[in-house]
């Protein structure tokens, strides 16, 4: 019977690790430290939960190259498709457009077609009820509802059925299947607990167990290890239980061992190490190892030789609805295959690598964390590079474990019909994972790398086939199968079945090219298509291919063919393609030609082996479309001719030059519309260029001349360069035309390629012979000729003076020209190009020219043409500094730097100081010139090397205007900020600044008088007094302390304005109105600001004196403005009038205010409304000032009051003892009868006998006998913690001790009364005492409110420490202190 597809899929073979092939890596690992003793598990399930703490991972790179091959059925996939979380999808399409990889459909789903149709004809037909648990190895077993299990072969016909349906009612159903690794024993556990065992080979019943875990408990899981005789048992109560089995005296039996108990954590999926036929003598598969998870734990542990505790991780909080998961596989890491455990609870899933060190011991070390987006049911190795989840929904996710990629996602749900998967039913073997459904059997295998390349192409998705076969071929692609050999044939295999998609997907694009519509439909086609082949055909390296096959069926169709060539050009750009055949360059040039892309033609041409070109045909088009670039790379590498170009290239800009035309040689962008003189220019710097690299080595315009022709074709450059005339000379020609046409497009820049050739030249004597030759023809053709400016002549010998100044110079040059270029350049005749001039004799200087040129005479000519710079440079060869001072004075550009430059002569180190003494000297001959130029300048100047000449400068300067300017600079501190500090002259000084100040800006007098303090009050008040300046001169009076008489200068400027106010009013002048008024009132703020500061320091008379002249003349001029027209007037008057008021009655009594006011004929006639308005104004503001008077003072009474009587009721406290016995004798005081006895008590609450304190020596030292201090304090204060404990005790608010009290302790005595009486002795206070009360008041102390009214009354901007905040100095005000309390209410009393 043949076999059919799915059999096939079923036993295909198992994964091989080819060690070999293993790929050396630096991963960073972290070991566990080893402990001395390992834990046990009842100390690990004891342990608390710290599930706060986070699993930091590092990310490692495990490498594994494992070769699998699966043959299976080509059955329809189901499409692959996304996860339905949105943030999912947008992170792997950022991930594919950020990598451009394809993986194409990784998995094959198949359906086990006959296991699925006999799982539901047992359920019709023997009552097997639905299937409930899988598992796979050489044979597939099926648990069902009913307690059968139903074992199939690889042909997926029925071999066994296990167990009855009367056996599954007592039973219940099939919970968990596990085969031994020989296929010889199956494990069946029940839902009610019990656990058989059978012999596959037979069907025979082997044990039955019903004891190996408590009663009740379904199980979970049972799994046999490696070791046949050894299996493990997980129960419904989170139970593990190892099994052991025996066979004595031909007796089958079974010992259980817990290695797990439920009731200190449940356990939910036990997973043990099972280790492949080749991996058995792994030296890690002797331990057993057993993973086990719980909800909060994962356990590692050994069951062989002994039990033991390898590793315990407590993950964090998830989603209680999710259960965790385990999978070991042997992985290759750092060429060493090791076990590596997975396990994933929730979203997010963990690695852990197993290793053992030569020494023996076993390490567990974390590896990088994968965090999803979903929710995980299940985790499955499909091989050891890859993973395979099952999230909530069903769907799978195919993830490369060491780039932790996600490679695909199918959704499954539809063939499980809705069965959410669970432990029993997903399963894995061979490379394939089998998923149970409620009545069929799935199996998913990965695809080999054809059949992944197939499925794309049977899709039609060209692109991405080739894209992934490429992946194939440089090894990068994921989940890799089917591949055998060396990897060059890998490479071949996989290249050959390129070169078959490439033939296909050209077919297809003339196939689906459109037949009709618009050629812009057509080109687009052919654009999304044809790039594609070519750059495969490049990767591959088959421009055969590409050349002949593909583009002989693309040229079928004219815009094929036109876009086929077009995207040629980027990749000859790129060097990628260097070389073209015959018919296709062909075809290319045409194309290009009848499209007017000849750019491209250019661009292209230079980057490709023209060999195989027709040359003469290539330069005939490059020289008709003006492709100079291409022609000039078409002589030299096709024909080795460097010097065709250059004829050519003169011909064309050497007519315009000769005919006296300009060509600007500068002129590098040039618009799209080429007039004639442009592409005479662009082909002029063209020439420069490539004359430049052939004289360098380079080939033009791009690469490198071979080695063995750089001499040759620079011994070619330079003959072709120094030729007496042209190939064809007309007979009018001048010598040497090609220099002189170069020299003419651009002079600086032919010497510059000129400098850099001849850099080069070292001991070539031929070399040398051309250098010298070539000056000799520069000199002849520039200094003979006329044509040629000032700055081309000076090029020339700046150039010809940094060839003399190298140290090993071989030219010769004449120095004659040199005298001949000088008077040249400084003829006093031409004052045309005067800068231009003095610009290149400077430069001609400065490169070494000196030498050239008689030095006396060369100062002369500079001096005659105003070469100011010329003259600098020579005297400051000379060291004739002082004479640089003049060039200065006389160059009009320059006069700005004189400053710096004297400055830095006087005060920089480095100049003699006989040097320093004649620049000095000098600058102070020339200091009304350098006023002139910059009087602030000048001022720093000498204010800082000139200052003990300032008396002489001073008489020196007859312009009244300048010497105020510079004794503005010198002297204003306003003006310091300009100057590095301001002279301390003597008051002569300023006394003239002040006249001048006066004359020039009298605005500014006051402001100086403010500022400065080095001028006489009574020569001030003199000159403000002779130039009528009454604010300065009022406010010297008052610094003076001639208060009346400022007063007096203030109130008559007043009284001016209030005149002149009412002298404009009685003209009737309407305009501007408002000016007289604001003089008004800057004269009465002027005047009201003097009486308030002078009033302080004045008595009541004395302060009369001031305000009541004020007042009388602000109110004397509104009887003169009664009249209806001057209504605005006087309510302005009366209003400044109201300001005064306002002002005046801090220091004048009210009173006498009003009396005042009802004297003055204004007010002291008519009737009371007329001055209601100014009585009102003053009570309002006394009414103000009495009610903050009142509220400060009950403030202030209110906070003596409360303190007061907090301290009464602080001290007068009664005291209650702690205990009823003596604290010395511990005798009660109430049961001794001996007689009346004294009792004292402290406030700490400690009691004595008088008598006991007497015999412990416990009165103070030098204080009456009544003075006595604690005896139990007082010892453990001498025991050096007394302090400590009085602090502790005020630290908690409590008083320590605040009185002692003597009480006389009455008894039942002949005499006395029946009840005892309290007596209190005096009230005293011991040191302790004392103590303890500053620290109570420290407690309670805070600021007063008169404090608090205080610092609200200052204005914040200017917030100073004071005494408000005594323990913060630093912070300002009180409210800034963090103990700062508005106690609003007295704080209640702390009872002890």
């Amino acid at each position: 019977m043949s076999e059919s597809p799915e059999t096939r899929s079923l036993v295909s073979a198992s994964s091989q690790l080819n060690l070999m092939d293993i790929d050396a890596i630096d991963d960073k690992e972290f070991d566990i430290p080893q402990v001395d003793t390992p834990p046990t598990l009842e100390s690990i399930l004891n342990e608390p939960e710290d599930e706060d703490e986070p699993f930091i991972l590092e990310d490692t790179s495990l490498l594994n190259t494992e070769n699998i091959d699966t043959h299976s059925c080509e059955t329809s996939s189901l499409a692959s498709s996304d996860s339905g979380d949105r943030t999912h999808f947008k992170r792997r399409k950022k991930l594919a457009d950020c990598s451009a990889t394809i993986h194409g459909s990784v998995l094959r789903h198949s359906t086990l077609k006959g296991i699925s149709a006999q799982i539901v004809s047992a359920a019709d037909k023997v009552d097997a009820g639905l299937p409930t648990a899988i598992t796979v190895s050489n044979v597939i077993a099926v648990g069902t509802s009913h307690g059968l299990a139903l074992v199939f072969d690889p042909n997926q016909a029925l071999r066994l059925c296990l167990g009855s349906t009367a056996v599954g009612a007592q039973y219940g159903a099939v919970s968990a299947l596990s085969i031994n690794h020989d296929c010889t024993r199956l494990l069946c556990g029940f839902a009610k607990g019990q656990i058989t065992m059978w012999d596959l080979a037979n069907g025979k019943l082997l044990r039955t167990i019903t004891d190996a875990h408590p009663p009740g408990t379904a199980v979970l899981h049972v799994k046999f290890t490696d070791d046949p005789t050894l299996a493990v048992c997980n129960d419904s109560g989170g139970s593990v239980f190892e099994l052991t089995f025996k066979r004595v005296m031909g007796m089958r039996t079974c010992e259980s061992r817990c290695l797990f108990s439920g009731s200190k954590g449940e356990v939910c999926c036990v997973e043990p190490l099972h280790a492949r036929a080749d991996l058995r003598d792994h030296p890690i598969a002797q331990y057993s190892l057993l993973a086990m998870a719980s909800l909060t734990k994962i356990l590692v542990i050994g069951l062989k030789p002994s039990l033991k505790v390898w590793m315990t991780f407590p993950y964090g909080k998830t989603d209680p609805a999710s259960v965790p998961q385990l999978a070991w596989q042997f992985v290759a890491v750092q060429k060493a295959v090791n076990p590596m455990l997975v396990f994933c609870r929730g979203d997010v899933v963990h690695f852990l690598l197993v290793k053992k060190d030569d020494s023996g011991a076993i390490h567990v070390m974390k590896q990088k964390q994968l965090h999803l987006n979903y929710d995980l049911i299940s985790v499955t190795w499909i091989n050891s590079r890859t993973l395979v989840l099952m999230d909530s929904a069903e769907k799978l996710h195919v993830f490369d474990r060491p780039s932790q990629e996600e490679l695909e996602t199918l959704d499954i749900a539809e063939a499980l019909v809705g069965e959410k998967a669970c432990y029993q039913s997903v399963c894995s073997y061979g490379g394939q994972i089998v998923y149970l459904g409620t009545k069929s059997v799935h199996i998913m295998t990965l695809r080999s790398w054809r059949q992944r390349v197939d499925y794309l192409l049977k899709q039609e998705r060209f692109v991405e086939a080739l894209a992934l076969a490429w992946s194939f071929h440089e090894g990068t692609a994921k989940a890799v199968v089917g591949f055998f050999g060396e990897p060059s044939k890998r490479k071949g295999i996989v290249a050959d079945k390129m070169v078959e998609i490439l033939c296909q997907y050209a077919d297809r694009s003339l196939k689906k090219c459109p037949e009709q519509g618009k050629i812009q439909v057509m080109e687009q086609h052919f654009q999304d298509m044809v790039p594609v082949m070519v750059d495969y055909c490049l990767l591959l390296q088959r421009t055969d291919l590409l050349f002949n096959q593909i583009y002989n069926k693309l040229v079928e169709n004219s815009v094929a063919r036109g876009v086929f060539l077009e995207c040629l050009e980027p990749y000859i750009l790129s060097d990628r393609l260097s070389g073209l055949t015959a018919l296709v360059m062909k075809d290319l040039l045409a194309h290009f030609q009848e499209n007017g892309m000849m750019d491209s033609v250019e661009n292209c041409l230079v980057h490709m082996d023209i060999t195989s070109l027709d040359i003469q045909q290539v330069v005939k088009l490059c020289w008709d479309n003006q492709l100079y670039d291409a022609m000039i790379y078409v002589y030299n590498s096709g024909m080795n001719d460097y010097i065709s170009p250059m004829e050519k290239l003169f011909q064309v800009i050497g007519p315009p030059l000769q005919a006296g035309k300009s060509l600007s040689g500068n002129q590098l962008f040039v618009s799209p519309g080429w007039s004639s003189r442009d592409e005479q220019v662009v082909m002029g710097n063209k020439l420069l260029v490539y004359i430049s690299c052939s004289l360098a080595g380079r080939a033009y315009p791009l690469g490198d001349i071979p080695e063995d022709l750089v001499p040759q074709v620079k011994n070619q450059v330079f003959e072709f360069l120094i030729r007496l005339h042209s190939v064809e000379a007309a007979p009018e020609e001048e010598v040497y035309p090609y220099i002189r046409t170069l020299l003419h497009f651009d002079t600086r820049e032919f010497l510059n390629v000129l400098a850099l050739t001849f850099e080069d030249f070292k001991n070539d004597k031929q070399a040398l012979e051309y250098q010298q030759r070539i000056v000799d023809i520069l000199l002849k053709v520039m200094v003979e000729n006329s044509d040629f400016t000032p700055s081309q002549v000076g090029c020339l010998f700046t150039f010809l003076a940094r060839q003399l100044a190298k140290p090993n110079n071989t030219l010769f040059v004449n120095r004659k020209l040199f005298d001949q270029v000088l008077e040249f350049l400084c003829s006093p005749d031409d004052d045309s190009r005067h800068t231009e001039r003095q610009q290149v004799l400077l430069e001609l200087l400065q490169v070494g020219g000196v030498a050239q040129f008689d030095e006396n005479r060369l100062i002369s000519l500079a001096e005659k043409a105003e070469f100011y710079q010329i003259c600098e440079f020579m005297y400051e060869k000379k060291h004739m500094y002082d004479k640089i001072i003049y060039c200065y004075l006389k160059d009009s550009l320059r006069k700005e730097d004189i400053f710096n430059y004297i400055h830095n002569i006087l005060s920089i180190p480095g100049y003699s100081p006989e040097e320093k003494q004649l620049v000095w000297d000098k600058a102070l001959e020339h200091v009304q010139e350098l006023l002139c130029i910059d009087p602030s300048k000048a001022a720093d100047l000498v204010a800082t090397h000139f200052a003990d000449e300032i008396h002489p400068i001073v008489d020196k300067l007859v312009d009244e205007n300048l010497l105020f300017q510079f004794l503005k600079c010198l002297l204003d501190p306003r003006e310091a900020s300009l100057n590095h500090r301001v002279l301390r002259l003597s008051p002569d000084f300023h006394e003239l600044y002040i006249g001048l100040l006066c004359r020039f800006s009298p605005c500014s007098v006051t402001e100086f008088l403010q500022a400065s303090k080095d001028y006489r009050l009574e020569e001030a008040i003199q000159i403000t007094e002779q130039h009528n300046l009454h604010e300065a001169t009022a406010y010297l009076l008052e610094k003076k302390g001639d208060i009346q008489g400022a007063f007096v200068v203030l109130l008559k400027t007043l009284k001016d304005k209030l005149s002149a106010l009412t002298e404009e009013n009685e003209a009737k002048m309407s305009a501007d109105e408002e000016d007289p008024l604001q003089r008004v009132e800057v004269a009465l703020s002027d005047t009201i600001a003097l009486c308030q500061r002078s009033s302080h320091s004045l008595n009541q008379q004395q302060r009369e004196a001031l305000w009541f002249p004020l007042l009388e003349a602000m109110m004397s001029p509104q009887k003169l403005l009664k009249s209806p027209g001057f209504r605005h007037t006087s309510e302005t008057l009366k209003q400044l009038t109201m300001q005064v008021l306002n002002s005046m009655t801090g220091f004048i009594a009210l009173p006498s205010i009003i009396q005042r006011i009802l004297q003055d004929p204004v007010y002291g006639k008519g009737k009371l409304a007329e001055i209601q308005g100014l009585i009102l104004g003053m009570l309002e503001t006394f009414n103000y000032e009495q009610t903050l008077l009142e509220t400060t003072t009950s403030l202030l009474n209110h906070d003596l009051h409360w303190s007061l009587s907090h301290l009464r009721a602080a001290v007068s406290r009664g005291l209650h003892p702690r205990l009823d016995y003596c604290s010395i004798c511990l005798q009660q005081y109430k049961r001794r009868q001996e007689g009346e006895e004294e009792i004292i008590i402290f406030s700490c609450g400690h009691l004595y006998h008088c008598q006991c304190l007497q015999s412990k020596d416990c009165g103070l030292p030098g204080e009456r006998p009544s003075r006595w201090s604690c005896y139990k304090c007082t010892s453990s204060s001498q025991g050096g913690r007394g302090g400590e404990r009085v602090a502790a005790d005020a630290r908690r608010g409590r008083t320590t001790s605040l009185a002692q009290i003597k009480v006389a302790s009455a008894h039942h005595t002949a005499f006395g009364d029946a009840q005892g009486k309290k007596q209190p002795s005096e009230t005293t206070l011991d040191a302790q005492q004392c103590q303890a009360w500053d620290q109570l008041r420290c407690i309670y102390k805070g600021p007063s409110r008169l404090a608090i009214l205080t610092e609200l009354c200052h204005p914040r901007g200017n917030e100073k420490p004071g005494l408000l905040n005594p323990t913060h100095p630093g912070t300002g005000s009180i409210f800034h202190s963090e103990n700062f309390q508005l106690k609003l209410s007295p704080p209640p009393i702390v009872e002890d």
